[in-house]
């Protein structure tokens, strides 16, 4: 990779070649958000970038390392003084461009593609301002690194990565400095930070001599970072000062100030082999994968309804011609990334931030929401509906790119007309149709139906509701408690009303079955007492019903600092009722409370002709200093725990450590029957999780203070603000399946979660659309496409961009894919390519089928101009 000439370190003093060279480098850890809110992190990135020029001025051999373009994106808008002065000094190589991203996030929690867009945004940011990009990654301030970052570093630019977090006695390494690998066997050269990444605002003697103290003797290129940090403020006169003494003496180790560049470079001239470092660098501050369960969730709906978004903009675009939302999305995904900053989602910033986090996530899901609407909206007016006697259309898109079956809820409005008893497809095919209540009281106005689909790969599909023409009642399954099931026997639809919620009598026991699981509520423990699997004959739970919500101590501060594990129990929630809610041709639902002092927890359990085991939670939180783990047993054997990370998968031990993961985590293994199978947890927003002897734990609510970091005390008398008081709501699938995980597609069952149908509700009108349509697609089922989007608007690649699609896919199994198929049918596209294992690419498919697909790095460029 070509590296910027301006990006070296200064000369070393003479008389010191051979000996260990400590490389200074100065800069300034600015949270943006923590302490305070961020318009204060506002200003001090201002006012830290007016004290680093000053200093530069003062002090001639000073050069500035700065990293997450958003604070240069502040200091152009609010000062453009001070910005041309810093875009003079970049330009004489004594500011240095680091990170590359637009702020350093939490480097475990947000979704792959976030990631992708902290390099996107802000690398194509850096190149329009400054004419170039950042070459070192510094994610110097999260807790904890993923184990797919290599990769993504690397297919943007950026081949070496300062970072301080784990510690040395959380984390052993071989080497300060080492070769990081991730999955797919991407590297890049990675620096632990010794000691600490800030100073104070005096002489460093102390500061240098605790850093070579972490560091190994037979390292040669050493690297020290100073400058007042967090609340920003940057190098010092006291620190420049000493470290002009410091150099003078060469004790304890010749020095000089360096940009990080400067110091990789040197590190990798020096030749030798340095060490090989595979996956993640975990772990450290394991509370932060829970605390704040609320910007957990903000922060996936919002990545989630823009991938939704852009995906339907795009195809808005190039079908019907509708104008890009590029702009649009662009500062939408810009107010998801600054709020993934390590401290805001992290949960360990104060109260009043999450007001603020709340609105600008928020705001980027209502872009979201406006977008998605007005392109599938464009596409559903041009579809051709012809008109029917007490017919309402429905249109159901589907955003997913590959074939989706859900049990669909819609609600219409029907004046003056009964409700609709009747569905059918866009082929006249009769559908089960079932009416559940709708969240409005006004009685006979509005009315919820729920139908089963089946849905093209990022596409649509017209239904039919009628209303005074039901076929009558379809034939149900026999549950073996003599309630019904949720199959339906071959014959026409029907609709069934909601019926009045039946309390379960003590000890009958609610049966609950599809045409491949039959699932037993124990009303004693309100939880699952057999989960049973018909086409392979195989029980999946234990015999011994164990307690499902389990409440535990939780006395560590808001990182959970120096813990690894949660493990002291303190009780667990008691069942108080369980009702059959909902019992109809589409799906049965069981409605199950239970308590623990004054904190209540619903959960409504579905059961539909999908075959999913859907539960929608809803937690009242009142306890403090504790923490509610969700436990769902097994009964496999020879375990294997296997979790989502971002673009990826990782196996972990099953030793009941808490653990970060994305949308799921599967534990496969051999039930006592000899069969092998397993149980998938997904969820729309959690990200704390522990395996332990076949059993999943789901972290879902904690109760610590705010911003508490020890060694503080919390003092008896003091009212503190805690984490996750109140009502949340989240929701929940357990997909059990036979076999491997891969085969059960739980990778695509996640996202089919987080990402579901949207239903438009039309009247009839002609249009050039079919009733039926898909526009995207890839194979085989384990390459998951990820992203259809318009490219960006700079015609790097030539050309006009309008319409020209940019696709990224990865691999999702950790086996290679030799033959990958991409079809594109609304461009006329269809093209083949290969997947390693884990690899993640990305192609620029241009609208002009005369021109060729071209493959590109994550920044939509051809990866040589990087």
């Amino acid at each position: 990779m070509a590296r910027n000439p301006d990006h070296r370190a200064r000369p070393e003093p003479a008389g010191a070649k051979g000996r260990r060279f400590l490389a200074m480098i100065g800069n300034a850890h600015i949270d943006p958000v923590w302490l305070w809110r961020w318009p204060e992190g506002y200003q001090e990135v201002r006012a830290t970038f007016r004290s680093a020029v000053e200093r530069m001025r003062e002090y001639p051999e000073f050069v500035f390392t700065c990293d997450s373009v958003a604070h240069y994106a502040w200091v152009e808008e609010s000062d453009p003084e001070l910005f041309e002065e810093v875009r003079a000094l970049v330009a004489e190589g004594r500011w240095e461009l680091a990170g590359g991203w637009w702020v350093e996030p939490d480097c475990n929690l947000p979704c792959g593609e976030s990631f992708v867009r902290q390099a996107l945004y802000g690398q194509r940011w850096l190149h329009q301002r400054f004419g170039r990009i950042a070459t070192v990654g510094a994610n110097i301030d999260p807790f904890g690194h993923n184990a797919t970052l290599p990769q993504i570093l690397r297919s943007s630019g950026i081949d070496t990565y300062l970072f301080l977090r784990p510690g040395a006695h959380e984390l052993r390494l071989p080497a300060g400095g080492f070769w990081w690998s991730s999955p797919d066997g991407s590297r890049v050269l990675a620096y632990r930070v010794p000691h600490e990444y800030q100073t104070p605002g005096t002489a460093l003697d102390e500061h240098v001599a605790a850093a070579l103290d972490e560091l190994p003797d037979d390292f040669d290129e050493l690297a020290c970072l100073y400058g007042v940090g967090n609340h920003g403020g940057g190098p010092t006169r006291a620190n420049l000062d000493s470290i002009r003494r410091i150099a003078a003496r060469g004790e304890p180790a010749p020095m000089a100030c360096s940009t990080a560049r400067g110091f990789f470079d040197r590190l990798l001239e020096r030749g030798g082999e340095l060490p090989e470092v595979a996956g993640e660098l975990q772990h450290h501050a394991v509370g932060c994968y829970s605390a704040h369960a609320g910007v957990k969730r903000w922060n996936r709906r919002a990545e989630s309804l823009l991938l939704a978004a852009e995906r339907w903009a795009a195809v808005a675009t190039v079908v019907t011609g509708q104008p890009p939302a590029t702009a649009e999305l662009g500062h939408a995904w810009r107010q998801v990334l600054l709020n993934q900053f390590h401290d805001t989602l992290g949960g360990t910033a104060i109260e009043a931030a999450y007001e603020d986090a709340r609105d600008q996530l928020g705001e980027a899901a209502a872009v979201a929401g406006r977008i998605a609407t007005r392109s599938v909206q464009a596409l559903s007016r041009r579809v051709r509906i012809e008109p029917g006697p007490g017919m309402t259309p429905v249109v159901a898109f589907n955003s997913l790119p590959w074939p989706v079956t859900a049990d669909l809820e819609v609600e219409v409005q029907v004046s003056g007309r009964s409700a609709p008893d009747r569905a059918t497809d866009e082929r006249g095919h009769e559908l089960p149709l079932q009416t559940v209540r709708p969240p409005s009281t006004v009685p006979g106005w509005r009315h919820r139906m729920v139908l089963p689909v089946e849905l093209p790969p990022l596409g649509y599909r017209t239904y039919r509701l009628y209303a005074g023409g039901g076929a009558g009642e379809a034939g149900l399954v026999a549950a073996p408690d003599g309630g019904p099931g949720g199959a339906v026997a071959a014959g026409g639809g029907t609709s069934a009303r909601p019926a009045p919620p039946r309390e379960v009598r003590p000890g009958e026991p609610v049966v609950l079955e599809s045409a491949r699981l039959r699932v037993t509520v124990d009303p004693e423990s309100c939880w699952l007492a057999s989960l049973f699997d018909r086409g392979g004959g195989a029980e999946l739970l234990p015999e011994t019903v164990e307690p499902h919500a389990v409440v535990l101590a939780d006395a560590t501060d808001t990182w959970s600092h120096g813990a690894l594990a949660y493990e002291n129990e303190t009780g667990a929630f008691e069942c108080e009722s369980v009702r059959l809610l909902e019992d109809g041709p589409v799906r049965r639902t069981v409605r199950i409370v239970s308590r623990y002092h004054d904190s209540t927890l619903t959960e409504d359990l579905l059961l539909g002709l999908s075959g999913t085991i859907e539960v929608r939670a809803t937690l009242d939180w009142h306890e403090r200093l504790a923490l509610l783990k969700l436990r769902f047993p097994t009964a496999f054997r020879d375990v294997t725990a296997t979790f989502e990370i971002p673009y990826g998968h990782l196996e972990r031990p099953a030793t009941g450590v808490e653990e970060p993961a994305g949308s799921w985590v599967d534990v496969s293994g051999t039930t006592p029957g000899g069969h092998r199978a397993g149980l998938a947890l997904l969820n729309d927003g959690k990200h704390a999780f522990d395996v332990r002897s076949g059993r999943i734990g789901m972290t879902v609510a904690r109760g610590s203070v705010y911003a508490w970091h020890e060694p503080r005390a919390l003092d008896p008398g003091e009212d503190y603000p805690y984490l996750d008081q109140g009502v949340q709501r989240f929701t929940y699938r357990l997909l059990p399946h036979l076999g491997d995980w891969r085969a059960a597609g739980v990778a695509r069952a996640a996202a089919e979660l987080n990402q579901p149908p949207l239903a438009v509700v039309e009247s009839p009108h002609p249009g050039p659309l079919a009733q039926r349509e898909w526009f995207a697609t890839a194979e085989p089922a384990s390459v998951l496409l990820s992203v259809v989007k318009l490219a960006e608007d700079d015609g790097a690649l030539g050309g006009d961009p309008r319409g020209d699609l940019v696709v990224r896919a990865y691999e999702t199994a950790g086996r290679p894919a030799a033959t990958a198929t991409i079809d594109l049918p609304m461009l006329g596209r269809r093209f083949r390519t290969s997947f390693g294992a884990h690899q993640i690419r990305t192609f620029r498919v241009p609208a002009d089928p005369a021109e060729p697909v071209v493959e590109t790095n994550l920044l939509e460029w051809p990866p040589e101009r990087a």
